[in-house]
């Protein structure tokens, strides 16, 4: 303790004899004390992490139960989710096509037993994350070239995405 009391008065001195030779203004850090009080450990054996917060009465940090999402993170997650399911899509069909016995025409004919509704079920899931990733994909183009940057436009933006991605899955889906 000592040691370090030597030393920074040491480099005080020294601070501050070279701004007394310069007449520079004296920085407020270099004429403040510092003092540190050293605490024993409170550490119990066999006590967690968690536990031992509990007993100090510390806050536990906030996590994702108590965080409110908002629209911007949940449209950014949704667009990453979508190119994962598009980059799914496409390797599975190119692997289907290499390993399976028949040609597409065979499973397009299977795929005409099925009834209509989950047909189209099918066709606006297949179309939905290409709608979606394609109009959020062309809306940040827009920000790419310094476009609809403030808080209200990326909402506007974002909710005007939605439903065009929607309109278009659906007529996507119509085809």
């Amino acid at each position: 303790m000592a040691a370090s009391l030597l030393l920074r008065n040491a480099c005080r001195r020294t601070l501050l004899q070279g701004y007394q030779s310069t007449n520079a203004a004296l920085p407020l850090l270099a004429a403040r004390t510092i003092v540190l009080k050293p605490v024993q450990a409170d550490v119990r054996p066999g006590e967690s992490h968690d536990d031992r917060n509990a007993r100090l009465k510390r806050p536990q940090s906030p996590h994702l139960t108590i965080y409110s999402f908002q629209l911007t993170s949940m449209l950014s997650i949704t667009h990453r989710f979508t190119g994962l399911a598009l980059t799914g899509y496409i390797t599975a069909l190119g692997l289907g096509a290499l390993a399976m016995p028949h040609d597409a025409t065979h499973y397009l004919t299977m795929l005409e037993g099925l009834s209509a509704p989950t047909l189209i079920a099918l066709k606006f899931t297949m179309a939905y994350p290409f709608a979606y990733h394609t109009v959020n994909g062309v809306r940040h183009l827009f920000w790419d070239m310094g476009k609809f940057l403030t808080i209200k436009e990326v909402y506007t933006t974002g909710y005007t995405m939605l439903g065009v991605s929607g309109v278009l899955a659906g007529l996507l889906t119509a085809l």
